[in-house]
């Protein structure tokens, strides 16, 4: 043999060299940075479960109040799209309201059924009794025992005001003001 043939490396032996020092610790350092990300979010999720032991019941609780929330909204928007109607004595729709007529329609659209008068619904186990500072959109405002409506936000409502009126928002002020709000169950 010459000496240029005992120098070429077969194509098995060239796969089988073993890789070089540099390109090992780059492989190395990023397996192991892959591992410590993988490892810390799995910790960092694991700590959170374990540091708050009612995790699942908050998440639930979440859940169900976004239910809430969107049942609230859309009885609000129901309301909304009947603004302009009459107000007619005892009305619960389609041609007009009443104020608890209104609102009875508007939860009854989101799947709630409520009392059909203010005296049934104030007198039913379905309202939680709220503060002015907790009433959101489509919450019910209450004018003493003979009057509702659903409340906006800050000093707004919108109902079915009394006969003679339209469906529309409503400002209030130190005469005609809610005295109760409620969020429906």
């Amino acid at each position: 043999m010459n000496q240029r043939s005992e120098r070429r490396v077969p194509a098995q032996a060239v796969a089988a060299r073993p890789p070089q020092p540099a390109v090992l610790r780059a492989a190395l350092t990023a397996l192991a940075a892959l591992v410590l990300t993988v490892t810390t979010t799995c910790l960092a999720t694991a700590h959170a479960a374990l540091a708050h032991p009612l995790a699942r019941e908050r998440t639930r609780a979440g859940t169900e109040l976004g239910i809430a929330r969107r049942l609230r909204l859309t009885a609000w928007n129901f309301a909304r799209r009947q603004r302009g109607k009459p107000y007619i004595w005892g009305g619960v729709g389609p041609r007009g309201y009443d104020c608890s007529g209104l609102v009875w329609a508007a939860y009854r659209r989101a799947g709630i059924v409520l009392p059909r008068t203010t005296y049934e619904m104030l007198d039913s186990h379905a309202l939680i009794r709220i503060t002015w500072r907790q009433a959101r959109r489509g919450d019910l405002a209450f004018f003493g025992r003979d009057h509702v409506e659903l409340f906006r936000y800050g000093y707004w409502t919108f109902g079915a005001e009394h006969t003679g009126t339209r469906v529309g928002f409503h400002q209030f002020n130190k005469y005609w003001h809610p005295t109760m709000y409620f969020r429906v169950r």
